[in-house]
């Protein structure tokens, strides 16, 4: 492996031009074709194998074009304090508003409140619901500032007027200032790490150039791969995050060549030879944790998952060849002003901040580990009562219209109003189906729980009944789920008393079974994904302690930030700083979007941190002196990597989502946690505490794993000629 890449990474400096000519024009073909491909329509959110999407697609197929992804608006009327929303003026100013937005272009409908019975039992409560002809992502500004307009106009009469429902979206995420703030920052770190402009900038130039080329085909291959439009933020943010890295680890080997007196072409090969086949190992496990995800059966996750993918494999092409092939345009600015003149860097000191910390653990490796594990074990108690769900608008800021109007329903109709469940009635060949719905219905109605029951409405065959129930309690309240469960439960005597089926679905029953599939494939997902990293870190240490070790690290790191999460988003403790106002349920995709991705990153500092460690000892220090030396080299550099991909997640932090908050303050706590609790202070422990058994590997599993060098030891032997050693005359050392 190490042979191969100093080959490839000798000649990317020595053809430069044709290398940055075939990426520039990789680019333009992929942009081209990403201007000439049509757009992608968004296919929406569906989980094969759970009770309210099969629910779901029984009324698609009874009920042709009643489930059409239409846009709605539920715009929601309030009375002032002691005063009814029944009075002649408030009925007028609500009926005229429903007109005006009967109005518009795109509505399909808007339903009179008054007609339609949407007045809450002590009158100070309406609602009117406007249905759009075209989804949510479709509606024109004219449409959107109609409705804002209308509701300016009703609120000025003297009611408050609040609106919720996917017409209120304003289209955004994550991505915008978030991405801005975290490449500032990148650049910060870098700058401080490199002490030069051209060092700080080449990663960042070819991170933003391999994000360029993933984005570009994502878009290309959207309509005939059925991408939706949010495949890619995954495929973006990662892609940023790992392509600084990779280069981050390329440029710093290069400058240390450099400094022990290579030439630069020389200092380019051996750097991708050795940083960069740690680069390879480290994509690899980035590769496996987001292709894993497809074991979740989601398919909008899956999608996700191997476009990020791709992203990644860009990522390390771009460090394998147009990062060299950059030096060998500019071999001398990446170094220092001060080390230009001269044409290479100093060396190396002996001592430094890496060095020192190393030997601090290495004296007292049994108190730190100790602390390391008790600490995470602490901050991962609080997982223990993770409750997860999917928040909605209750999730929102109190200075949004969306939350507001979702109070305002909440306390004029009752909390289970913003989340009815709707039960489809399968009676198709039942002598009776009316009968049959109907007895469902009454037995459903007489759960405990349950505040009302709607008509039941029937599809023009008639085999088939669709009627809502209204919980007494709120969405994501556990007792909701339970009565979920429960009339769930009931199924097989109803069923047999009425000779008809029925199934459980609606957005709150949606909800729940996708966090019950997702707990339930998440030990599967980390059976997988670890298994896989362990067999590959086996291949690349060639330890059987060091992979497990790297394992059980990155678990107690993944639990101490879902433990933090749950202290922060669902308890409660210390939101405000964050800007949450609403605590509750964490995401239902929130663990397996933090182990899959944190996973990857976590082995990316194992791989470079212990990689250096490796070949340290492979060329003849003791297991102590290797740590020290592991350190010395790669401590700063992984230090200012995971600093930048703390800021790249930090950023979302200050969108307004909560959601986008949980996502990035996860994240880059377990970021935090990973790289400077368990790969700065566990691992070098544990490593002082096993000594030379760290390396120890049977005979026999020996002589089956595949020999790939990534520790380098054919480059140092041959790294005094221009050619490497071929990798067949490499001595093995165990």
């Amino acid at each position: 492996m190490a042979t191969f890449l100093y080959r490839v990474g000798r000649l990317a400096f020595r053809r430069r031009w044709y290398v940055a000519l075939v990426w520039a024009a990789v680019l333009a073909a992929v942009g081209l074709g990403a201007l000439k491909a049509p757009g992608a329509a968004d296919e929406g959110f569906s989980m094969p194998g759970i009770e309210s999407q099969k629910a779901f697609d029984l009324m698609e197929q009874r009920f042709p074009g009643a489930t059409a992804d239409g846009a709605t608006a539920r715009v929601v009327f309030v009375a002032p304090n002691g005063q009814k929303v029944t009075a002649a003026d408030h009925k007028k100013a609500v009926e005229d508003t429903v007109a005006g937005l009967a109005d518009g272009s795109q509505v399909a409908s808007a339903v009179n409140p008054f007609q339609a019975k949407a007045v809450s039992k002590d009158g100070t409560t309406a609602y009117a619901t406007v249905t759009y002809k075209v989804a949510a992502d479709d509606l024109t500004d004219a449409s959107k500032e109609q409705l804002e307009h209308a509701l300016e106009a009703a609120r000025d009469t003297g009611l408050t007027v609040d609106a919720g429902g996917s017409a209120m979206a304003d289209g955004g995420g994550a991505g915008g200032s978030a991405e801005v703030i975290g490449v500032a920052i990148a650049a910060v770190v870098l700058l401080v790490t490199f002490g030069s402009l051209a060092a700080a900038g080449l990663p960042l130039l070819t991170a933003l150039i391999g994000v360029g080329v993933s984005m570009a085909t994502i878009l290309a291959l959207s309509d005939a791969l059925g991408l939706s439009t949010t495949t890619g933020t995954l495929a973006m943010m990662l892609g940023l995050a790992v392509g600084i890295d990779y280069a981050l680890f390329v440029v710093s080997r290069y400058r240390e060549e450099r400094a022990n007196g290579r030439a630069p072409q020389e200092a380019t090969a051996l750097a991708v030879g050795t940083a960069g086949s740690a680069v390879v190992f480290a994509g690899l496990t980035v590769v496996i944790a987001l292709a894993g995800l497809a074991v979740v059966g989601i398919p909008m996750l899956t999608k996700m998952g191997l476009a990020a993918a791709g992203a990644v494999v860009v990522a390390v092409l771009i460090a394998l060849t147009l990062v060299p092939a950059f030096l060998g345009f500019w071999p001398n600015a990446v170094l220092r002003r001060k080390d230009r003149r001269r044409g290479r860097t100093e060396e190396e000191a002996k001592d430094n901040g890496g060095t020192r910390w190393a030997r601090f653990v290495l004296r007292r490796p049994l108190p730190v580990l100790i602390l390391g594990v008790v600490g995470l074990g602490a901050l991962a108690l609080p997982m223990t009562s993770l409750q997860l769900g999917m928040p909605g608008d209750e999730a929102k800021p109190t200075s949004t219209t969306e939350r507001r109007a979702y109070d305002a329903l909440a306390e004029g109709f009752g909390p289970g109003f913003n989340g009815p469940l709707t039960v489809v009635v399968d009676a198709k060949g039942d002598d009776d189906a009316k009968a049959a719905a109907a007895a469902i219905s009454k037995d459903i109605g007489a759960t405990k729980g349950i505040v009302s029951v709607s008509p039941v409405r029937f599809n023009e065959a008639g085999d088939t009944a669709v009627f809502s129930v209204v919980p007494s309690t709120a969405p994501t309240d556990e007792k909701t789920k339970d009565l979920v469960t429960a009339i769930r439960g009931e199924r097989p005597g109803i069923e047999s008393e009425t000779g008809a089926t029925y199934e459980v679905t609606g957005t709150t029953a949606l909800n729940i079974d996708i966090s019950e599939k997702v707990q339930a494939a998440l030990v599967p997902y980390l059976i997988v994904v670890v298994g896989l990293a362990i067999v590959l870190l086996l291949v690349v240490f060639r330890s059987l302690l060091v992979p497990l070790k790297a394992a059980l690290g990155f678990l107690l790191s993944v639990l101490a930030s879902l433990g933090a999460v749950v202290v922060v988003f669902q308890e409660g403790h210390g939101a405000g700083l964050l800007g949450v106002e609403t605590t509750g349920p964490i995401m239902s995709l929130m663990p397996i979007f933090l182990v899959g991705i944190v996973f990857g990153l976590a082995m990316d500092y194992e791989v470079f941190l212990l990689s250096r460690m490796r070949e340290a000892y492979v060329h003849g220090e003791t297991s102590h002196q290797a740590v020290t030396s592991g350190f010395r080299h790669s401590a700063r550099v992984v230090v200012a990597a995971a600093l930048i991909m703390i800021a790249v997640f930090a950023g979302f932090i200050g969108e307004s989502d909560s959601m986008i908050k949980m996502i990035g303050f996860g994240l880059a706590s377990a970021v935090l946690l990973d790289a400077f609790v368990v790969r700065m202070a566990i691992v070098p422990a544990v490593l002082a505490l096993l000594g030379d058994r760290a390396w120890w590997l049977p005979k026999w599993l020996d002589r089956i794993l595949p020999r790939v060098d990534v520790e380098g030891e054919a480059l140092t032997r041959g790294a005094d000629s221009p050619e490497p050693v071929p990798a067949d005359q490499e001595a093995a050392r165990v």
